[in-house]
């Protein structure tokens, strides 16, 4: 058990490595080799030769590319100077980068629009994973019944429908017509009650797009579980059926729902765009959207890292739970 936690959080550190490298080579490596100044990508909203210039020398580009690349990975854990035009800026650790048409590190934003992402994700995920795995168990269980067809055309209009109409039907129904929900976000800090009235319909709108394709996932796993032969075993053995269900199959069906879990709470947490949009939540996904019109490399740089470490993250998670839920991991 032990050695298997070790190999993981190894591979996690290793993975993380590896995602800067690729990460710093998208950024800053592959504009110069198509003939692209990356100056120019990174300029503020001043883009003359001095401009430019002032650029290059804080951001290096003229150094060596092993020297940049320190630079660069130096930045995330000490933190980092940006010096050059007869001026000095400082990005106190973690550096994600310096955006120069806003004058501003890059870590305070992804700070600031961090939690409300993750509180997103989060409920989100909750209600998709019990409603998801519970309507796909009962499916299995009854197969072929009213309930089991009801349900899969259910989940095929929820994988069907694109977030963004069910997120504005959703409200113009509760918010708009019924006013049962005011639909803006609030910070938690200034109202929790606020927070989790402006949160609900989010919550509800992306868990549906998700629990549709996990009760699905879950209906097809748990109907190979169950004519397994330790099934089978387990219920000649005059196990209730509680047990047979609770204990035995469900351990196995749970393996292929946490690593689909995984990738998905991580890739979320990078921004949960369409449902950010639809219901102005000022989020990672709203940041990444306005850093593409306005150009601002160093603010997709930031979300691009912190997006891999969270999948990665979330994966390190799903492997220890592994762990939990399926004996022959520990032996591994």
């Amino acid at each position: 058990m032990l050695a298997y936690l070790i190999r993981r959080f190894a591979a996690a550190i290793v993975m993380l490595l590896i995602v800067m490298l690729v990460t710093f080579g998208i950024f800053f490596l592959i504009p110069r080799w198509t003939g692209v100044d990356p100056a120019t990508m990174y300029v503020g909203k001043q883009s003359d030769a001095a401009a430019l210039e002032a650029v290059r020398s804080k951001l290096g580009l003229g150094d060596p590319i092993f020297v940049q690349l320190f630079d660069f990975v130096k930045g995330i854990v000490a933190g980092r100077d940006y010096t050059g035009g007869g001026s000095t800026i400082h990005c106190d650790a973690p550096c994600f980068g310096y955006s120069f048409k806003n004058e501003q590190a890059i870590w305070p934003v992804l700070k600031d629009r961090f939690p409300v992402t993750l509180s997103l994700v989060i409920g989100a995920a909750i209600l998709w994973v019990v409603f998801g795995v519970l309507a796909g168990v009962v499916s299995a269980l009854k197969r072929g019944s009213l309930w089991d067809r009801t349900a899969m055309t259910v989940a095929l209009a929820g994988v069907s429908l694109p977030i963004y109409f069910t997120g504005l039907l959703s409200l113009a129904i509760f918010s708009f017509g019924l006013h049962w929900i005011d639909g803006q976000y609030v910070p938690f800090s200034d109202s929790p009650g606020g927070w989790f009235s402006g949160l609900i319909l989010p919550w509800v709108t992306l868990a549906f797009l998700q629990a549709a394709m996990y009760a699905r996932l879950t209906r097809a796993t748990m109907l190979e579980v169950m004519g397994e032969d330790y099934v089978r075993t387990a219920r000649a053995k005059g196990l209730s059926e509680s047990i047979v269900i609770g204990k035995h199959a469900m351990r196995s069906t749970m393996a292929p729902i946490l690593t689909v879990l995984g990738m998905d709470i991580g890739a979320l947490i990078g921004g949960a765009i369409l449902t950010e949009t639809t219901y102005s939540i000022p989020g990672l996904g709203r940041a990444v959207l306005q850093a593409i019109n306005d150009r601002d490399l160093p603010v997709i740089l930031g979300v691009t890292l912190i997006t891999s470490a969270a999948v990665i993250f979330a994966n390190l998670v799903v492997d220890l739970l592994y762990a939990v839920i399926d004996p022959r991991v520990r032996l591994a």
